[in-house]
């Protein structure tokens, strides 16, 4: 078994693809309206309308009502990421700060809500873990 992506259900695919484009730098794949895809090397963000979860259960997701799970992107330098989003993500959960198992954390939240954290390892154990 390979994980390989996550997908986030909204009500506007077009306005979310944007603000993760913008966030990371990756252009999203935009597959049809109800669909687009930010590749990076390890997994893919899959971004989808509301009117494609019936193909799957009726009721199954709900746009903006997610309160447990971090969508996480490993990014070279979080303070200087944090600096750059500065003025363009309107929620910040927390500054930059390390965290007790080294990683050095920028927690935000996206338009639909979803909390998003921008990590870079600092500690000797957390570096191991991400060879680059």
């Amino acid at each position: 078994m390979n994980f390989v992506s996550i997908r986030v259900i909204t009500g506007d695919v077009a306005r979310l693809a944007d603000f993760y484009e913008r966030a990371t730098g990756t252009r999203a794949s935009r597959l049809h309206q109800d669909f687009a895809e930010l590749r990076t090397a390890s997994a893919t963000l899959a971004i989808a309308s509301t009117r494609t979860v019936p193909l799957f259960a009726p009721d199954a997701a709900r746009p903006s009502d997610n309160r447990s799970v971090i969508i996480e992107f490993l990014v070279d330098d979080v303070d200087g990421v944090y600096e750059n989003l500065t003025g363009f993500v309107e929620d910040f959960v927390n500054k930059p700060t390390t965290m007790p198992w080294g990683n050095r954390s920028l927690l935000f939240r996206d338009p639909d809500g979803n909390l998003v954290n921008f990590f870079t390892p600092v500690s000797p154990d957390a570096v191991k873990k991400f060879p680059s």
